[in-house]
């Protein structure tokens, strides 16, 4: 082995060095850094962890003295110092990654068989940040590429491609601060996002990476928001945006905390600006009626129900009352879905947006009104909505009556109604809603009860009844309505039927979910393609044939400080012909939101380089739906449902026609871009990786240490981060070694920068190889669960990949590199071995397919166990194994095959089937009693007679002890479930039984 001395900079997080030396080979890396310190000495620094023989022993001790380190320096000077790992990974991964790259093993031909089934999986489309990827990411990345690799193996076409989702404000408020073009900063993101993926060793196809950045890729972006914009699926609207004087911008929602921005602290208010919008509300019922045949998380289903709302009712008119108690001609009509409390509504609630409030507000109210009007502009409608929040409101100074007892009741302004929702008005009924209870209470509104339970429980005092029941204090003669006696259900109806009537309301379907607002006040995203003629200000569209409109470039990325978009700085840009009239016009300066270019990219995977259309659409039907989309479930709602919007929107925008059938849904015809309702078949959320725990002691003012559960009685307590030397587990709780009665607060946290708790997955990679990462982020945990990250738990899995290539390969030679080949026979397997393999394969195979890949992972490792009992290694034992193995460590797999003589890539060779002739147990556990007291167990053959199960018992060094020189007085046998030797207790010498 040729070694070589050079000098090469310390690890990171090391101390700093004078003049590390290391010991280098291209098998191997040792770093021996001259001015250690006792406390620097760990083993994860003088070795990597995975090396078996240190320094001709097998471990250094974490106590190892200064001295003892510089004898090792001195016998340095002297001789090479060899290091065995526990499989050369460092060399395996290296070559394998370029063998795939090279060769294009992974990539899925333009023109594939169809006659073939297909799989189409698919990742999240990650946003390519500075930080690069971190320990949690590649979990869901590892199982769909376990799932992709598995199903090559069984003959499908797979599709599995990568790209980012590469515009987003994050990339321009870095151009703001440091005045780089936020492409060239995107760019270099991608491309260390690329280079750590591809160190995992996924099988993406990299020959269809796209990215949103790109014009090829968002000229057909634009083309749909043409496709929208023609049939009056996107249109313009004044809308409230969070609107920044200081800034001088629109900031995003989650841009403001408290009523101001994020960055600077500055007062935000809610401010109406000209906004495009996407009409997603005329496609609510299908989205709510085809989640039905999806194949996703429950919970990821209801939180889409339960977003877009819908909700049955009535629109009910108020009159507004006059100074004088006489009705006027203005009306406030409101949404309710419980018609058969009206009779219980004591106030009316409306938003301080409310298109009328102006003219409702009394002279003496006007000013209370306008503050709080103000305040309520500064708020979000998560905020203002939010169930545990003081209710706040002011009275208008006016009265409206309830049409149906006749009674005035009061007008109240509060912000926990909602001026985008049904109508911006609410009847208060405080008996039967909680929300309206807490506000009546604290403003003194009268509270009529007009429900009492079926069952005739009393109701808890001091809180709403909320429930159906029988209508009580609900009937006016004088109007035509009684519906004292009925049920909830029976006399809504009756008030609804009465309201139309009368002409005083109408049944009516509501939702929550709002149209899509589809315009952002920024440069980095794709521009609208859109033009305003300068002389009459009418929009028009941009022609196709134009397409992609293209950013200009700018050197000033800031906001304008007038709310005008950053785009509005390019004059040349902005200015230019309306080709059809030959007038001048100017451009929309606005740019599409982050999602718009994460709608469809599933689609433009099928055919990334198609320049004549969106998708071929034999491709699309031949690949759609996607079969696995797995991510995050922080985009449960949002991406998926502007996802299905846009793709349900494709299918209608290109048929020309559609109808419906007697249930109600769309069937579509001469279907152009998707041939699918749903684009996602589905849908998978992995759980969470959080970082490692964290364990924090309690201190009192004076600084003395008190226990966790008893720091809150203190009301005032500091907090310490303890090191993980310091902490031991007792019982169920954690505490300080040094003194056990103090209590700690052991916690893990989601990763992120602030907490310092981020585990890089090239560290892990450099120390432990790809397949290990891989693997240990499979074995963690259940795949949907969450999980706490352990660096020292990657060990384990490390182990394991050492056996087996110690089992295949052998062990290291004295001066530390491997054999070539391996150490298995071409001999005929035993029927123990085929049991042990094919017993392996069902088990993986099923886990795998039940995406239970820690489980999967754990079939392995007892074959490995079993397999180190044996003599010798068939080949035809091993090769299935290393097939088993390879879409979860595809390089180990990759490496090992050619050692087995194989020329060829693993990848597309047929997964082993398990033959269910060797998945049956030949033998059964037998219980032994003797007179009746169980005292062992035998292992015998199904089938096995009764002298033969009692020669077995006789010859067990358990069981012999009671049988051996015994007289027998019978036995009891029962094939296969128990053997019962009755002794002749009365020739038994006394105490030789017990």
């Amino acid at each position: 082995m040729n070694l070589t001395h050079t000098k090469l900079q310390p690890f990171p997080h090391s101390p700093p060095l004078t003049h590390p030396t290391f010991l280098f080979s291209s098998r191997s890396l040792l770093p021996f850094p001259r001015n250690l310190k006792p406390a620097h000495v760990s083993p994860s620094f003088l070795y990597k962890k995975h090396t078996l023989l240190r320094y001709g022993c097998f471990g250094v001790s974490r106590s190892r003295t200064r001295s003892s380190i510089i004898e090792v320096e001195e016998e340095q000077k002297q001789k090479p110092v060899l290091v065995k790992r526990a499989y050369p990974f460092d060399e395996i991964e290296p070559k394998w990654q370029r063998y795939w790259e090279q060769n294009r093993t992974f990539r899925t031909p333009n023109d594939v068989d169809t006659s073939k089934p297909k799989f189409y999986v698919l990742d999240m489309f990650p946003y390519p940040s500075g930080a690069g990827l971190h320990v949690g990411h590649p979990l869901g990345y590892t199982a769909t590429d376990i799932l992709a690799r598995f199903k090559r193996m069984h003959g499908f076409n797979v599709l599995h491609p990568m790209g980012w989702d590469a515009f987003g404000l994050p990339a321009e408020q870095y151009a703001i601060e440091t005045g780089n073009h936020p492409k060239l900063t995107t760019l270099r993101n991608i491309n260390r996002f690329r280079s750590q993926l591809k160190s995992l060793g996924f099988s993406y196809d990299w020959d269809r990476e796209i990215s949103t950045i790109e014009p090829e890729y968002y000229k057909w972006t634009q083309w749909i928001f043409l496709q929208l914009l023609k049939r009056g699926l996107a249109y313009q609207a004044e809308v409230p945006v969070n609107w920044c004087p200081a800034l001088g911008t629109v900031l995003a929602n989650e841009e403001v905390v408290d009523g101001v921005s994020e960055r600077g602290g500055h007062p935000v208010i809610r401010k109406p600006m000209r906004q495009w919008m996407l009409k997603i509300t005329a496609y609510a019922d299908r989205l709510l009626e085809d989640l039905d045949e999806l194949d996703w998380p429950e919970s990821i289903k209801e939180m889409q129900r339960n977003w877009i709302g819908r909700s049955e009712g009535a629109e009910v008119e108020f009159c507004v009352l006059d100074s004088d108690g006489m009705e006027t001609d203005m009306k406030i009509t409101v949404y309710t879905t419980r018609p058969d409390t009206i009779f219980g509504a004591t106030y009316l609630v409306v938003a301080p947006e409310y298109t009328l409030l102006s003219s409702i507000v009394s002279t003496e109210q006007r000013e209370s009104v306008e503050g709080y009007q103000d305040i309520a502009s500064r708020k979000s409608d998560l905020e203002r909505t939010e169930l545990q929040k003081e209710k706040t409101g002011v009275f208008s100074g006016c009265y409206a009556k309830n049409p149906t007892s006749g009674e005035p009741i009061p007008i109240w302004v509060a912000d926990y109604v909602l001026g985008s929702y049904g109508t911006g008005a609410i009847m208060a009924v405080p008996a039967h809603d909680a929300r309206d209870h807490e506000f009546a209470s604290k403003f003194n509104i009268p509270i009529k009860w007009v429900v009492t339970p079926n069952n005739g429980s009393c109701v808890e005092s001091g809180k709403a009844y909320s429930g159906e029941g029988i209508i009580v204090n609900s009937s006016n003669l004088k109007v035509g309505l009684d519906i004292n006696g009925l049920s909830s259900k029976e006399a809504a109806y009756r008030v609804i039927e009465w309201a139309e009537k009368v002409g005083k309301g109408k049944k009516k379907v509501n939702y929550k979910l709002r149209d899509w607002l589809f315009a952002r006040q920024r440069y980095w995203g794709e521009p609208i393609p859109v033009i305003f003629l300068e002389d009459s200000g009418e929009s028009l569209p941009v022609l196709e044939s134009e397409l992609p409109l293209t950013l200009p470039e700018l050197d000033d990325f800031t906001p304008s400080g007038t709310g005008e978009p950053p785009l509005s700085k390019a004059v040349s840009w902005i200015k230019t012909i309306d080709p059809s009239s030959g007038k001048p016009a100017t451009r929309e300066t606005n740019t599409m939101p982050q999602w718009a270019g994460s709608c469809w990219y599933y689609l433009r995977f099928m055919d990334p380089k198609n320049s004549n259309e969106l998708v071929d659409k034999a491709k699309e039907k031949y690949w759609s739906p996607v079969d696995v989309y797995v991510g995050g479930a922080e985009h449960a709602v949002l991406h998926l449902l502007y996802s299905r919007f846009w793709h349900k929107g494709n299918a209608v925008l290109m048929t020309g026609r559609f109808c419906r059938d007697t249930e109600g849904q769309a069937v579509l015809y001469d279907i152009g871009v998707v041939s699918t309702k749903e684009p996602f078949k589905c849908v998978i959320n992995q759980g969470i990786i959080l970082g490692e725990v964290q364990y924090t002691a309690c201190k009192d003012t004076d600084g003395n240490y008190i226990s966790a559960d008893s720091a809150d009685d203190l009301g005032e307590y500091l907090q310490e981060i303890i090191p993980e030397e310091r902490v031991v587990k007792s019982g169920e709780f954690f505490v300080l070694k040094d003194n056990p009665n103090i209590r700690l607060i052991a916690r893990a946290h989601k990763m992120s920068k602030s907490r310092g708790n981020v585990v890089n997955p090239d560290d892990v990679v450099s120390e432990y190889g790809a397949d290990s990462l891989r693997l240990y982020e499979m074995f963690m945990g259940p795949f949907r669960d969450s999980k706490t990250w352990n660096t020292s738990g990657i060990e384990g899995v490390h182990r394991f990949l050492g056996r087996t290539w110690r089992l295949i390969v052998g062990s290291p030679l004295h001066h530390g590199a491997f054999r070539d080949g391996t150490l298995v026979t071409d001999v005929e397997p035993t029927t123990e071995q085929l049991r042990a393999l094919h017993k392996c394969i069902a088990k993986v195979t099923e886990e795998i397919e039940g995406t239970r890949f820690n489980t999967g992972i754990s079939a392995m490792m007892e074959f490995i166990n079993a397999a180190y009992k044996w003599d010798k290694q068939p080949k035809a034992i091993i090769e299935a194994f290393v097939l088993l193995l390879s879409p979860y460590a595809p390089h180990m797999a990759e490496e090992l095959w050619s050692r087995l003589g194989h020329p060829d890539s693993i990848a597309y060779e047929a997964f082993p089937k398990a033959d269910p002739a060797y998945l049956k147990e030949s033998t059964v556990v037998l219980p032994v009693q003797i007179n009746g007291k169980t005292r062992g167990t035998i292992q015998v053959e199904k089938g096995c007679s009764e002298e033969d199960a009692f020669t077995l018992a006789s010859q067990d060094e358990k069981l012999s002890k009671y049988l051996n020189g015994k007289p027998i007085k019978k036995r009891i046998f029962v094939p296969g479930k128990i053997l019962n030797v009755i002794l002749d207790l009365q020739n038994v010498k006394a105490g030789s039984i017990q």
